[in-house]
């Protein structure tokens, strides 16, 4: 049974289709589209389909500047939960639920397409 990376261009969000889908974004569209779970960096190498030395170099960037937190510790395993009280991540935050309204996300998928096509 093959598994399906949630980041994969089949699965891919609109925020991520938009801004890139960089080892830092695809970390904080994780947890923003999970805000009330706390994960193992297992689980989150799991989900997305991240390398465990990708995970290892930019989880403690996101934790660094609060946007994600600790929230407990089962054994040496530290838990990982988005910091919902951190201004990065009510920006990001704010800024997905105006690209996945329809209205708007076709607008800027549009626009998306335009400017790949325009740049080459």
């Amino acid at each position: 049974m093959q598994s399906h990376s949630l980041y994969s261009d089949e699965y891919q969000s609109v925020f991520l289709k938009v801004f890139g889908s960089t080892p830092q974004l695809r970390l904080l569209d994780f947890f923003i589209d999970n805000p009330r779970n706390d994960f193992s960096r297992n689980e989150i190498m799991d989900a997305i389909g991240m390398a465990k030395r990708t995970l290892y170099e930019y989880l403690p960037l996101l934790v660094g500047e609060e946007a994600v937190k600790v929230s407990r510790k089962i054994g040496r395993a530290e838990l990982y939960v988005l910091n919902p009280e951190s201004p990065v991540v009510r920006c990001f935050m704010r800024l997905e639920e105006e690209l996945t309204q329809p209205e708007k996300a076709a607008s800027v998928e549009e626009e998306v397409i335009v400017s790949k096509t325009l740049l080459g």
